[in-house]
């Protein structure tokens, strides 16, 4: 029920400020009652016009052709007050603003429409990739999560940024973050692919190396039958995915990441913070098998105890200020200090928005991961 209600107050028409109604009756009542003041030979009914129009980019059909109507009430009142309705020049002031209040009307319907359904698009979009990107467990053996996805404002417009944990049977915890190149269902529905593959491999509890070589051969395969239907239109290039995949063991004060092409993650220790990158890069999964001699080779990095994993996407280090300059996501975090998973992308939410004006270009998703101490 409660789901319902929310699509509903999606689909509503949005609600303005007093003060942005009551502009268009203030003119009304400044143009009449200054028309009425001046001589007979000036006019000013003509300026009435302004008042549905205005209201037209703002409010919704109803609305618009109410003010045409006092608009239209008022030149009237005008008119009687000095001559009379019928005179001719004030016969085609009525007539001028008759018909553009029909026009203004028609395009605030026409607006509120729009408004609608892209607010459903929008709705059904976001729906869609909380089914595809399942919420991380807020646990794993002795690693808190946390994980956030913050959607770009581009119409309903589905992204192709994954993460997802799973436990493999020797007590491990096993992280993917990804961006699939491009935008719209075929990144979705690749990203989607990439994500089941990842689950199904944690039951088969292959190693780190080898359950990325899988997911290479898995998105190669359907990235081959995705352009053999298409008669193979597309260039082989076309189709990649950057992925950072991630074992973190229970026990063991470390953690092995093997890097396709994807940003490296952070690590935040004592204040500072750690670049992990790897001394041998793989190419993003799709194009492994076109480059000769590629390995998905698994490094070992420190991650002790109180020190905080961050994942991320390129849509946070992409995200651009006003004067064109990339956020630094580095040196924002380590001027914060400590904190939990929580706490650091609530505060690095907040911060990046700020950053790029209150809206971002391209989806962002960020995990942070913390380990406690055992039985902690």
């Amino acid at each position: 029920m409660s789901s319902l209600r929310f699509l509903h107050s999606l689909q509503e028409p949005r609600r303005h400020p007093k003060a942005l109604m009551a502009a268009p009756f203030a003119l009304i009542a400044a143009v009449t009652v200054v028309d009425v003041l001046t001589p007979p030979a000036v006019h000013l009914g003509p300026f009435l016009v302004a008042a549905p129009a205005m209201t037209a980019s703002f409010a919704g059909p109803r609305t618009t052709a109410f003010v045409g109507a006092v608009a239209l009430a008022a030149d009237a009142f005008v008119a009687g007050s000095r001559a009379s309705v019928t005179d001719l020049n004030h016969t085609y002031q009525l007539a001028a603003l008759f018909l553009i209040s029909v026009f203004v009307t028609f395009f605030a319907y026409l607006r509120v429409r729009h408004e609608s359904e892209m607010t459903h698009l929008r709705w059904v979009a976001r729906a869609v990739q909380r089914v595809v990107m399942r919420p991380l467990p807020e646990r794993s053996g002795p690693l808190r999560i946390a994980s956030v996805y913050l959607a770009a404002e581009e119409e309903a417009q589905l992204g192709g940024d994954l993460y997802a944990v799973t436990r493999t049977a020797d007590g491990t915890t096993r992280v993917i973050i990804g961006d699939v190149r491009g935008k719209g269902l075929d990144a979705m529905g690749e990203a989607a692919g990439v994500l089941g593959a990842f689950r199904a491999l944690a039951h088969h509890d292959p190693g780190l190396s080898e359950a990325v070589d899988q997911l290479e051969a898995g998105v190669a395969a359907d990235r081959s039958d995705t352009a053999g239907a298409q008669g193979a239109r597309e260039d082989s290039g076309e189709a990649f995915v950057t992925a950072a995949v991630l074992d973190i063991p229970d026990t063991d004060p470390q953690l092995q990441l093997v890097s396709c092409g994807h940003p490296p993650p952070l690590v935040v220790r004592a204040g500072r913070v750690h670049t992990l990158e790897v001394r041998e890069p793989a190419p993003p999964l799709g194009l492994g098998r076109l480059i000769s001699g590629s390995v998905f080779t698994a490094e070992t990095f420190d991650f002790g105890v109180g020190d905080i994993l961050l994942l991320y996407t390129d849509g946070v280090i992409e995200a651009r200020d006003a004067g064109g300059r990339f956020y630094p996501l580095p040196d924002r975090i380590a001027s914060w200090g400590t904190g939990g998973p929580d706490a650091l992308l609530e505060r690095l939410c907040a911060d990046l928005l700020r950053h790029a004006g209150g809206s971002l270009g391209d989806d962002a998703a960020m995990v942070a991961i913390e380990r406690l101490p055992t039985g902690g």
